[in-house]
């Protein structure tokens, strides 16, 4: 950490306590007691989903950026290689599907042949049905899911670190894809490893809808599952919580989808009349 430091903007001291995680997370898995195989990409990116449980989003991500700078100062600058390009992510979120969109993707995805009807079913059920970010999509297993004794299909809190239950439309449908899957992953469940890079995003550019349709993004049905919550008068804590954000502060950039409450629905809720 005391060499990889000066090549990074990050205090040694930060450095030791997140890569002393990862290297703990590897040993206690098997894996051999090298830098080099701790900070490989598939490396970083399993310790970030399964190691990492509980923690809250924003602390994730930041304990995955720092350990790619020091793969960069490591593995990258000391074989002197230029570093990776780095792509600007953006921050504002994607917007919602429109009315009616979500309904004829749904209906496309369900015409895919064989293994991509299901890969594009699970991909719609976890994140417009359950809001999760597409790094999240990735670890979820059919044993994750469990349905209650009210028929609702609810997601592992161990795994997710947090509780979330399926949407009435998607319960059905993931609880089927559960069921097939049994042990093995929901979403591309014949990939070699468990974490890959673009093993998300690459999907939706092999299998494009056609007649005027949108491509299916992870990020926009997360966007949707957010918007759709909101819209029906849910409380921004509990959609920020089972969105995993650390605050409702997290929602505003969505706010600006969420359609106006009916003057009747206003007067209800301001008068404290329950349902």
């Amino acid at each position: 950490m005391a060499a990889a430091a000066p090549a990074t903007c990050y205090e040694a001291g930060h450095l030791l306590h997140v890569v002393g995680r990862l290297a703990v997370w590897a040993d206690s898995g098997g894996l051999p007691r090298d830098p080099g195989v701790w900070l490989r990409t598939e490396t970083i990116d399993a310790f970030v989903l399964s190691g990492c449980a509980g923690m809250d989003g924003s602390t994730v991500q930041t304990y995955r950026s720092w350990l790619r700078r020091v793969r960069e100062a490591l593995v990258w600058v000391e074989r002197g290689e230029a570093p990776p390009a780095r792509l600007p992510s953006p921050r504002e979120p994607q917007p919602p599907y429109k009315r009616g969109e979500l309904s004829r993707l749904r209906a496309w995805t369900g015409h895919l042949p064989g293994r991509a009807r299901l890969d594009g079913l699970a991909l719609m059920a976890l994140g417009a049905g359950c809001g999760l970010a597409p790094g999240e999509v990735v670890p979820v297993r059919g044993d994750h899911v469990r349905v209650t004794s009210s028929g609702v299909a609810v997601l592992d809190e161990n795994m997710l670190g947090r509780l979330v239950a399926c949407r009435t439309r998607w319960g059905s449908v993931l609880a089927e894809l559960a069921v097939e899957a049994d042990t093995g992953f929901l979403f591309r469940p014949g990939r070699k490893v468990a974490a890959a890079k673009n093993l998300v995003s690459s999907w939706p550019r092999r299998h494009r809808p056609s007649a005027g349709l949108p491509p299916l993004s992870a990020r926009r049905l997360r966007s949707t599952w957010i918007v759709g919550l909101l819209a029906e008068g849910i409380s921004p804590a509990v959609v920020a919580q089972a969105a995993g954000m650390t605050s409702p502060a997290g929602l505003a950039p969505y706010h600006r989808w969420v359609p106006p409450l009916p003057r009747e629905e206003v007067i209800r809720l301001l008068h404290g009349r329950r349902r």
